[in-house]
């Protein structure tokens, strides 16, 4: 009688650790579950976001935003790519991939405006006017050239004349470099329409990166809503 006692105990002792042991496994695998339930939430919600930029839903606020869109759309078309803001009077520079790399301030255009006038890259310079001095937005494929004076620039906008280079400190009563020395934006409207850059800048990142082949740079407006941008200026890659 004894023996059988210990022997009903011992089966029902195990019965039940067999039960809780295939409790434990049940709730170990459900936790694993769902623990991967936020991980695939993010995964859909990031997939979600690359389809409405992909779809033209912009809602764009800044650079941050537009770079964005570049990255997940290839607008950009694998080539090394530079934001210019002019807004912000500065210059973001990024690589094939999207990867952000430098950014500087910028002097650009004397004249607010988004667009070049007709003609105006035919013109001498003493002929432009001062609302004519605009730096116009837009998408530009760029191409490395050489102005007259045997300078390496970065063309944003051949036929109007555009250019990013170096900084020119020639005309003394410009103040060019003082200008991109301050914090604020509003004096770094100087030039005739072309992008000027911090030499040290322009050889370390913008040479390298848009200064040996076609590239793209992207010229946010300040007329028009930043989400016009794909609209403006956009010949073909």
């Amino acid at each position: 009688m004894i023996q059988k006692l210990f022997t009903d105990f011992y089966c029902v002792a195990g019965q039940r650790a067999q039960a809780c042991t295939r409790c434990v496994a049940g709730g170990l695998l459900l936790g694993l579950t769902l623990s991967t339930l936020p991980a695939r939430a993010e995964v859909s919600a990031a997939l979600a976001a690359d389809k409405a930029l992909l779809q033209g839903a912009r809602h764009w606020r800044n650079w941050r935003d537009v770079s964005d869109w570049i990255r997940v759309s290839g607008d950009n078309g694998g080539k090394p790519f530079a934001i210019i803001d002019k807004k912000g009077a500065n210059v973001h520079i990024f690589d094939a991939a999207g990867k952000w790399l430098a950014a500087s301030p910028v002097l650009l255009g004397l004249a607010i405006g988004d667009a070049s006038v007709p003609g105006i890259g035919e013109r001498k310079m003493s002929d432009i006017k001062p609302h004519e001095r605009t730096t116009p937005a837009g998408r530009f494929v760029s191409e490395p050239g050489v102005n007259l004076q045997g300078e390496d620039i970065v063309w944003i906008d051949y036929d109007a004349a555009i250019s990013m280079h170096r900084v020119r400190t020639s005309n003394k009563a410009d103040k060019r470099l003082q200008r991109l020395a301050t914090p604020t934006v509003t004096d770094n409207r100087i030039s005739y329409g072309c992008v000027n850059v911090p030499a040290a800048f322009y050889d370390r990142f913008i040479k390298p990166a848009l200064g040996a082949a076609a590239a793209v740079v992207y010229v946010l407006p300040e007329t028009h809503s930043l989400n016009a941008l794909p609209t403006l200026h956009r010949p073909q890659s």
